[in-house]
């Protein structure tokens, strides 16, 4: 396995860890500091998010075998993470739903006679709003980061895709050349045996002649 792979692993193995304890934590706090826990949360989400694109990468680049091994340990940690998103959004509009009652709540005290109802159903409508906003551009980013992670993912594929049929080229050029090679080698032979071939009748048309030399010599004596 790469060693660049381990390095990112542990990091975000270490980083959930951490963002699963703060979300237990956040779940029972209050005010200010749920708040800047959850501020906390999101930021270490951030980074999470950045290795896995990194490890993403990492795995891509390596071979077919170990790659698929570790694309699959990849789902695991994304499906993990999407679920430690899913608790934080569950906290922030527990949050953010208890903060309007509590602003309702004063404001009845405050003043009963100047707040009606149609006021305080306004002001959750607002809130509403706010929180289908707040999700809408969560969704958005998310979307964003994964469109980002598909067009990562394709230009790998598409650079592998390169490089194998270079060394297809290649291979198919050197196997060119190894039949022009054989074709040489195959041409000069064929030209050697018809050479041996002539020289050798040569010779049989040699004997023969004076053989017949010898036995009309014979004859004649």
């Amino acid at each position: 396995m790469s060693e660049v792979f381990e390095g990112y692993e542990r990091q975000y193995c270490e980083l959930s860890d951490n963002l699963t304890r703060s979300c237990t934590s956040a779940s029972v706090l209050h005010g200010e500091l749920k708040k800047q826990k959850l501020s906390e949360i999101k930021e270490g989400l951030d980074e999470a998010d950045a290795l896995i694109r990194k490890m993403d990468l990492e795995a891509r680049s390596l071979q077919p075998s170990i790659k698929a091994t570790l694309l699959a340990k990849l789902r695991e940690y994304k499906h993990y993470l999407n679920n430690l998103k899913t608790d934080v959004k569950r906290i922030t509009s527990t949050d953010t739903n208890q903060a309007a009652r509590d602003e309702l709540l004063e404001s009845g005290i405050d003043g009963t006679t100047t707040v009606s109802a149609d006021q305080k159903g306004r002001l959750l409508m607002s809130t509403e709003r706010l929180n289908q906003s707040t999700d809408r551009i969560k969704e958005s980013r998310r979307t964003m980061l994964e469109t980002e992670e598909l067009g990562v993912s394709i230009l790998q594929d598409l650079h592998q895709q390169r490089q194998s049929l270079l060394h297809a080229h290649s291979t198919l050029h050197a196997v060119d050349d190894n039949i022009s090679k054989s074709k040489k080698i195959l041409t000069t032979i064929s030209r050697r045996i018809n050479k041996n071939k002539l020289i050798l009748s040569s010779i049989i048309g040699a004997l023969i002649l004076a053989i017949l030399i010898i036995l009309y010599i014979k004859l004649v004596g």
